[in-house]
């Protein structure tokens, strides 16, 4: 695992209510602040960043001359005790003024020259562990930007348990934010497995830019939808190629993905920079609030190939519609490592919440019978594994008969990665008359 700047490494779960008193800072001259907290990892810009739909890009994407843009940093810390908060920062010339806020304190600092200082604000106590950020606004300037502030400094008795954040090793993956994965177990009385079923509903205000709702993923690709922009929306399926390259161009033409059909108005191209292969999608205005299905086949087709073919069904629409069918070379398998996975792939939203809830899960088998998938695993990647972002949660859904992942937001009630969850059986196997499939 890649080195991160924390005091230590086991990340305890179960967290508590977090709160913050008042500064103390008429106690405390000038205390050591001793952990480094880079800005370039873990601040967003924001405007209106406590309401229901907040405006956020990333620091650097442009100047800071906003007075309204509030600069908000992240960090994790891993038990209650006192806090020495403060921020390290220059004006670009002249004087700037910022309002520096955390919990409810509020104070003014003026920066003067050119040259770094370490500005001290404040003493705080810290009641419990989990997610906290200090948000800086610009109130005045002799310059282009308010300020440049690379980081956040704190020490005290609440760090000396641990301080979790994005370090340099993880600048960009840090910044899309953790990704979670729930792994369904396959009953043993199951044979070899043709068809997965799935269905997917996200909830509202989960719609966020750069998310990917992945709701049947196999060993060999993945299908599900995604928000790619404020006007667009796909439904994405994809198979990667056996030959392990991030570049389409390489890949042997013997090694190449076939596709063998596509749905009405899908598109098909190659794609990489994620290992490489064909990838097929439909721009389809989904909507929050709606369930919608996904059917996936795979099956060897001879010749040391299989096939794989992706169905989708929404509610407006009531029909089953093709996406594609892609026969994959050098593969003699039907459909393994069943799964669904939620992921952010823009790194401006990373500071933005997404959940998704995964419901009724069935699998049938090259015997004919459906077999329901009631328990998962739930797993993240690295850069929830080496803590880098701790904004995980995933598993039954709380009120309801089914599983949940989100991500992102920077919320404290994480969820033990490598945990095991199930969901009440519902009994009944999708009604779906599979001659009849496009």
């Amino acid at each position: 695992m890649k080195n991160l700047k924390y005091v230590v490494s086991v990340l305890a779960v179960g967290l508590l209510l977090i709160n913050v008193s008042c500064s103390k800072d008429d106690e405390v001259e000038n205390p050591a602040m001793h952990i480094s907290v880079p800005t370039e990892g873990n601040s967003w810009f924001f405007l209106n960043p406590d309401s229901p739909n907040p405006q956020v890009w990333d620091v650097g994407a442009q100047s800071w001359t906003n007075p309204e843009a509030v600069k908000r940093t992240w960090f994790w810390l891993r038990s209650g005790g006192e806090l020495h908060l403060g921020f390290r920062g220059r004006a670009e010339s002249g004087t700037s003024v910022l309002l520096a806020r955390f919990g409810d304190t509020e104070k003014e600092i003026a920066l003067s020259g050119d040259a770094y200082e370490e500005v001290y604000l404040g003493t705080f106590d810290i009641q419990g562990p989990g997610y906290y950020y200090l948000d800086l606004q610009g109130v005045s300037r002799e310059s282009l930007d308010f300020a440049h502030v690379p980081s956040v400094v704190l020490g005290g008795s609440a760090t000396q348990a641990g301080v979790y954040y994005v370090n340099e090793d993880y600048f960009y993956w840090g910044r899309r934010g953790p990704s979670v994965h729930l792994g369904y177990g396959i009953p043993p009385q199951a044979g070899n497995v043709r068809w997965f079923y799935n269905e997917l509903h996200i909830p509202e205000g989960s719609d966020v830019i750069g998310s990917f709702f992945m709701a049947n993923g196999f060993r060999d690709g993945y299908f599900g939808m995604q928000v790619n922009s404020g006007h667009e929306r796909r439904v994405l399926f994809s198979v990667w190629s056996p030959y392990d390259t991030d570049f389409p161009d390489e890949i042997p033409d013997d090694q190449r993905v076939e596709l063998l059909r596509k749905g009405e108005g899908v598109i098909t191209q190659d794609f990489g920079h994620e290992g490489s292969g064909g990838q097929s999608y439909l721009v389809y205005n989904w909507q929050v609030g709606q369930t919608y299905r996904f059917l996936l086949k795979g099956e060897p087709s001879g010749d040391n190939k299989t096939d794989y073919t992706a169905y989708f069904h929404s509610p407006d629409e009531g029909e089953w519609r093709l996406i594609a069918s892609w026969r994959r070379p050098l593969t003699n398998r039907y459909l393994q490592n069943i799964h669904s996975f939620l992921e952010n792939f823009v790194t401006s939203t990373g500071a933005l919440p997404r959940e998704g809830h995964y419901n009724n899960q069935w699998v049938k088998d090259t015997s004919g019978q459906w077999h329901e998938l009631t328990t998962a695993t739930f797993t993240a990647d690295a850069t929830a594994r080496d803590n880098a972002r701790l904004d995980y949660a995933g598993g039954q859904q709380q009120g309801a008969n089914g599983f949940f992942m989100k991500n992102c937001g920077f919320f404290s009630d994480n969820t033990a990665i490598d945990s095991q969850h199930s969901r009440t059986p519902l009994g009944i196997p999708p009604d779906i008359d599979l001659s009849e499939l496009p």
